[in-house]
């Protein structure tokens, strides 16, 4: 873990890399482990409407215009020492009033292993006076164990998503579309080879525990890694790197986002979530070793 983002940065079993994270003296690339609050994804041109008020964020994404991945993902978040202990940790941060944001959100991210794996449960309480839109996600990059340009291609991959969101070049959804028939169509467990994917999926199959998962295993399937969501998390980003401006780390990890909300959402309202004054939100994403 790291205070910059209170992010995830490694995650290691028996020495083996769970995660295509980045280095204790590396700059994260990518938004490698990021939480992402308040708001995951895009917004388009950085501009959204609030109870007939027009907003600007600052833009975050100049090449496309727009804002990306939320206001918290490069501040100094807290991890208190009474928090610690040897399987968990927590860190807490207050977003305050910024540009194109007028609110205020105590944020809180709490990492816990024990026998399934990592369990990381964000919640946002707005301490403002008027109620504000809200969405959480999260960006870590599954790897199976090898970490090279490409090395995604021969993996298999389960993503539990019957729809997806085409998007137009600036990343802003299109529309819904069925997976049946599409390239993206990855509900049962298959080699990825050489897709390129940079969509959200939604309409998740979901287990009898209501959770929805997603695989990443080696080629000869003898093991790999899941990241699995629950029921606070409709919407899972694929993003297989193709796009990342470092080479060296393109398709080398697969980047899986769960997120409470559609791209875009503040603008077209695809699972926005409204948060009263006084009020909070809570969910739960992990990985598992398989």
């Amino acid at each position: 873990m790291t205070e910059v983002g209170g992010a995830l940065r490694d995650y290691l079993l028996d020495g083996r890399p769970l995660l295509d994270g980045y280095g204790p003296e590396e700059m994260c690339t990518g938004a490698r482990g990021q939480s992402l609050i308040p708001w995951p994804n895009r917004i388009q041109g950085g501009s959204y409407e609030w109870e007939g008020q027009r907003l600007q964020l600052d833009l975050s994404e100049p090449d496309k215009g727009g804002a990306i991945h939320g206001l918290t993902r490069w501040r100094n978040w807290e991890a208190p020492a009474v928090e610690h202990t040897e399987d968990s940790i927590s860190f807490t941060y207050t977003l305050h009033s910024c540009q194109g944001w007028p609110w205020v959100l105590d944020c809180r991210l709490d990492y816990q292993l024990g026998q399934d794996g990592l369990t990381v449960r964000t919640t946002a309480m707005n301490r403002s006076a008027s109620r504000c839109p809200y969405g959480t996600g999260a960006h870590p990059y599954l790897s199976t164990g090898v970490s090279a340009p490409g090395a995604i291609n021969a993996a298999l991959v389960q993503v539990p998503g019957r729809t997806f969101l085409p998007v137009d070049e600036r990343g802003i959804p299109t529309g819904r579309e069925r997976v049946e028939g599409t390239e993206y169509d990855l509900r049962e467990l298959q080699q990825l080879g050489g897709r390129h994917i940079d969509v959200a999926y939604t309409d998740l199959v979901r287990n009898a525990d209501g959770r929805a998962r997603v695989k990443l295993r080696r080629p000869d399937n003898s093991g790999g890694v899941e990241l699995w969501v629950d029921g606070s998390y409709p919407y899972l980003e694929i993003f297989t790197g193709d796009t990342l401006p470092q080479p060296g780390r393109r398709r080398s990890g697969l980047g899986v986002e769960p997120m409470t909300c559609a791209p875009d959402a503040f603008n077209s309202g695809e699972g926005l979530i409204t948060l009263e004054p006084g009020q909070s939100h809570t969910g739960q994403w992990g990985i598992k070793p398989l």
